[in-house]
């Protein structure tokens, strides 16, 4: 089945001219063979951390040296993706694969104790930052039409990469990917795997010694006000640090090349700026705790896409990719190449104007679905996945994709005008 968006309001991002998203999200495929389990990630930091995970907006959409002019191909602002507001679309939350089993890779290894009012390290975002710097690299990406620079993070020290997939989508087609490291070392890159869904990818470098992988903790501990860092190289500036707070724990948004990936981002005041995409968002034991992929620019049609021809750095509105997520989906594309996300078999449309309440309309409810069984029909409005409130179709699709498959999670809608809870047991399909 495949999942489907009509066109949005949204802005579309001007220079690199992305269309309004026909299909926000391609249908789910069967999902790919298992591969080998991953070799052992890095182990945890000793004593206690707090939340962590890589973050910092920044590829192939802004990807050229900061003295240079951009293509059209290329647009100034690496991170892509604009702020979901309420009935701004709608979509298919995801199709059960109902004749392939799915495999869930597990996840890299994260510290699970919530960061404490003063970093054990110090407290300090000195500190933080001498922890988290040689784990974050600097990506340039070339092909015959475009050029651009991102960031990314070790997750491994045999020179496994995460980061953006907008970031490297520009090498996908045939072009050229070179890692730049904290401590000066260089060498070409080579793409693992890629997931559109929540605009990430692994690479792969080769031929480096003595690489540092980034230790991560838990975003499911991140609090509204902790402090974080982000590491990246705005306007290909490597090792450029900022700092800020946890602004919001679960802001939908989409992001990629084409605003196809929906995913409930960690929001940052911590200024973030093109190029920073890929790169890291910390805590102050300087573990990641999400991957920094989007910025939201102000303009006269409101929160956009950057790369407008009205354009800004940080106005204290980023976002990062949970390091929950980050870890589970990394850990399958070194396995498989390929990314399973949860489903329940549902498609969604946003609220409209005759609607009195936010939610997220059920338009139909696929057969022997997650939903079927747990006993969700058409019509429903689901205003709730567990305590996180759903206020739109975009909420809907971010919150289940949150969790991973076979999780069980609880999900309220209205019915007739009553409310009602049900538990579902999540499904998984292939991206």
């Amino acid at each position: 089945m495949t999942e489907s968006y009509p066109g949005t309001d949204q802005p579309s991002g001007a220079t690199w001219s992305y269309p309004p998203p026909e299909q926000m999200y391609p249908g789910f495929g069967p999902p790919s063979p298992g591969g080998p389990n991953p070799p052992d990630w890095p182990p945890a930091a000793e004593g206690p951390s707090g939340p962590g995970g890589p973050t910092g907006p920044g590829g192939p959409t802004g990807q050229q040296p900061p003295s240079s002019g951009r293509s059209r191909a290329v647009v100034i602002a690496a991170v892509t993706a604009a702020l979901v507001g309420g009935g701004v679309g709608a979509g298919t939350v995801a199709a059960l694969d109902h004749n392939n089993k799915t495999t869930v890779v597990n996840s890299l290894p994260q510290t699970t104790q919530t960061a404490p009012a003063a970093a054990k390290i110090d407290g300090t975002i000195t500190a933080a930052a001498a922890k988290i710097q040689p784990s974050v690299v600097t990506i340039d990406v070339a092909s015959k039409s475009a050029q651009g620079n991102g960031s990314g993070v070790i997750i491994r020290n045999d020179g496994y990469v995460v980061t953006n997939d907008h970031v490297v989508s520009v090498a996908a087609g045939g072009g050229t990917m070179t890692v730049l490291t904290h401590d000066g070392q260089q060498a070409s890159a080579t793409i693992v795997g890629r997931d559109t869904s929540d605009d990430l990818a692994v690479i792969k470098v080769n031929g480096l010694k003595n690489l540092t992988a980034a230790t991560f903790a838990k975003s499911s501990n991140l609090v509204v006000g902790q402090a974080v860092v982000a590491v990246g190289a705005p306007l290909g500036l490597a090792d450029t640090v900022t700092s800020g707070i946890v602004s919001n724990t679960a802001r939908p948004v989409r992001s990629g090349d084409n605003d196809q990936a929906v995913f409930d981002a960690v929001q940052t005041d911590a200024a973030i700026n093109p190029g920073n995409s890929g790169g890291a968002l910390a805590d102050l034991n300087g573990n990641v705790v999400g991957i920094n992929a989007a910025i939201a620019t102000p303009n006269t049609g409101g929160v956009q896409i950057p790369g407008q021809d009205t354009q800004s750095g940080s106005i204290g509105i980023g976002f990062a990719i949970p390091s929950d997520e980050v870890s589970r989906i990394a850990a399958q594309l070194i396995s498989n190449g390929k990314a399973t996300h949860a489903v329940i078999g549902v498609q969604v449309t946003g609220q409209n104007s005759t609607q009195s309440t936010t939610g997220a309309t059920l338009k139909t409810v696929d057969a022997n679905s997650p939903a079927q069984k747990a006993g969700l029909k058409a019509n429903d409005v689901v205003t709730a996945v567990n305590t996180q409130r759903i206020d739109d179709a975009d909420a809907l699709v971010a919150a289940i994709r949150s969790h991973a498959p076979g999780e069980k999670v609880s999900i309220t809608y209205t019915r007739g005008g009553k409310s009602a809870t049900v538990q579902v047991t999540l499904g998984g399909a292939a991206n």
